[in-house]
């Protein structure tokens, strides 16, 4: 039976495709076997799409090696909706059409599992994840799917001998639902949000007693994060009401994003089980919020060695390679910013002595920069750490970003500036102060559409506009209570 199926997978579409290599299949294998020892009853086979959500459709374990075997189908149309979940795309209008659409018909595309993705579900154990990658119905690549996108980038810097290690740190909040607006006055698209309140009052950043308040919510997201063997390594009070973080150990950009969206997915599900409401919006509009923001680390090693290149010789002195990278994203934030912030909503994140940035500029150790730099002589873990992103960003493309723009500052031979020591009062350039300003600068970027291609930024552009009109054309409170009496 087991040499039938293995003969299956091999023989059949995947395979001959050259979607799945022999190690694939082999691993394909020994988890189908696997899965009755597992007590599995349903594999829910998933993609992220362009915003950093999980994406899919569930089968029951028998299927799982047909699945491996001919990968699934689903519609395309999958990748070409806005965060209302609305098609923007011109999908019904011909090639002779002047609205560019980067696949037409709502026809299909094909899910090709990743085996070294399969995670069994802690809170849903009869069930398990299994990530895909997405291709053309044929097995041709599309520029533009999110796991895709970051091996290109990555490939460009295994093409250097180098190679890019990140760690996470993570801001998310979490409260009870008071009111889970289920009437159906409110499945409008997107649907209304519930109505929330806090578990724990703020403003006490790290303290022990606010810990041990949320304890019992933290433990169990961490007991789930382990479980799924996802690397916690701390799990933290911040300093907003009911506002978390979770840090993570170091590991390659792929295995991170992977991680991400599921911890943000997991996240999510797992509250929301507990009648709790977990958002990693950056801003929520909510009296006395703190915004939430993603900082990522990064090094970067030689391949093979495994030695980072960041640890300098001489305190205050970066290697030639930090400066270069430092020195490249910060030549290319401004352009970047629509891949770490993606949301209307981000761009009020970015203000003064908030612990977050409003310039593009880096410091020594400094929590006001865009970029701090942690490196010491001796010090294995040396490292940056940018500040810019929202935790709404999608992993593969900020994680895409940071590659295409640190690689740039390698290929130019760019010198980092002086560092900053008054990162709100400094000359520096202001990071973008809207999505649309964001939107254009990334529709002006040389580098983006060298680096990755005319059509992924036209995707990106065509996305990020659309949701930027429909937020022009909602009239706001602001509005309302600056005319509604005065005209």
């Amino acid at each position: 039976m087991a040499q039938m199926m293995e003969s299956r997978i091999r023989q059949g579409a995947l395979a001959r495709l050259g979607l799945l290599d022999d190690a694939a299949i082999d691993e394909a294998c020994a988890l189908i076997g696997r899965l009755d020892e597992l007590g599995i009853e349903t594999v829910r086979v998933l993609f992220p799409d362009q915003h950093g959500i999980l994406r899919g459709k569930t089968v029951v374990a028998s299927a799982l090696p047909s699945i491996f075997a001919n990968g699934m189908a689903a519609p395309s149309t999958l990748l070409l909706k806005d965060t209302s979940n609305r098609t923007v795309f011109s999908v019904w209008e011909g090639p002779d059409s002047h609205s560019w659409c980067p696949m037409g018909g709502a026809g299909d595309i094909l899910m090709c599992p990743d085996p070294r993705t399969f995670r069994p579900l802690p809170w849903s154990p009869h069930s398990a994840w299994l990530l895909c990658d997405t291709f053309d119905k044929s097995g041709a690549e599309i520029e533009f799917v999110p796991r895709g996108v970051l091996r290109r980038a990555l490939a460009k810097m295994a093409d250097h001998d180098i190679g890019l290690v990140v760690g996470l740190e993570v801001e998310f909040h979490v409260f009870e639902i008071a009111d889970p607006r289920h009437e159906h006055a409110a499945t409008t698209m997107p649907g209304q949000p519930p109505l929330t309140r806090p578990l724990d009052h703020g403003f006490q950043f790290l303290a022990e007693a606010r810990y041990d308040r949320l304890e019992p919510v933290m433990d169990e997201l961490r007991r789930t994060a382990q479980a799924l063997n996802l690397p916690v390594r701390s799990t933290e009070v911040e300093m907003g009401p009911s506002q978390f973080e979770f840090t993570f150990d170091p590991a390659d950009p792929l295995t991170h994003a992977d991680n991400m969206v599921m911890f943000r997915t997991m996240v999510k599900e797992v509250c929301a089980r507990r009648g709790l409401h977990a958002t990693f919006m950056c801003r929520p509009k909510l009296d006395n919020g703190v915004a939430s923001g993603w900082h990522l680390h990064q090094s970067i090693i030689r391949k093979g060695s495994g030695e980072n290149l960041f640890v300098p010789q001489t305190a205050n002195q970066p290697t030639e390679i930090a400066s270069q990278w430092i020195a490249g994203l910060l030549a290319h934030a401004g352009e970047s910013c629509i891949l770490t912030t993606p949301t209307v909503n981000g761009y009020k994140r970015y203000q003064p002595f908030q612990l977050a940035p409003d310039r593009i500029q880096w410091g020594e150790d400094n929590r006001g920069a865009m970029i701090r730099a942690l490196m010491k002589p001796n010090d294995p873990a040396s490292r940056i750490e940018n500040r810019v992103a929202e935790t709404a960003a999608n992993p593969y493309y900020f994680f895409a970003s940071q590659i295409v723009s640190g690689l740039a500052g390698i290929r130019q031979g760019l010198t980092a500036p002086a560092p900053v020591e008054t990162p709100y009062s400094s000359a520096a350039a202001s990071l973008p102060k809207s999505m649309i300003a964001a939107v254009e600068a990334f529709e002006t970027s040389s580098l983006y559409r060298s680096e990755l291609g005319e059509t992924f930024v036209n995707y990106v552009s065509h996305l990020k506009r659309a949701e930027w009109n429909r937020y022009l054309m909602t009239v706001s409170e602001w509005e309302h209570s600056e005319y509604f009496s005065l005209f």
